[in-house]
């Protein structure tokens, strides 16, 4: 393997571990929120990643999808901070 595969593996543990610890400790709801849609990118970032290692393109396609519904997670849980839903 690439050294940059290395390297992206590790600034992807890094982020996941700094959000998660955001997600636990965050004194509001919006930081929550915040940390969650972090979270699901970084998930993203490494479905992609694994399907660049393996060769399996379906790892896109689960990416494009997992992108879109956290999306739409997103914007749900926003609208349920502001209390509009």
């Amino acid at each position: 393997m690439n050294i940059v595969i290395y390297i992206a593996i590790v600034l992807i543990s890094i982020g996941s571990f700094l959000a998660f610890m955001r997600f636990v400790k965050g004194p509001t709801a919006a930081d929550r929120a915040i940390a969650l849609d972090t979270l699901s990118v970084i998930g993203i970032a490494g479905l992609v990643l694994l399907g660049y290692l393996f060769q399996r393109y379906i790892y896109i396609d689960l990416a494009l999808v997992y992108a879109v519904l956290g999306f739409i997670g997103t914007i749900v849980i926003a609208r349920y901070i502001e209390k509009a839903l």
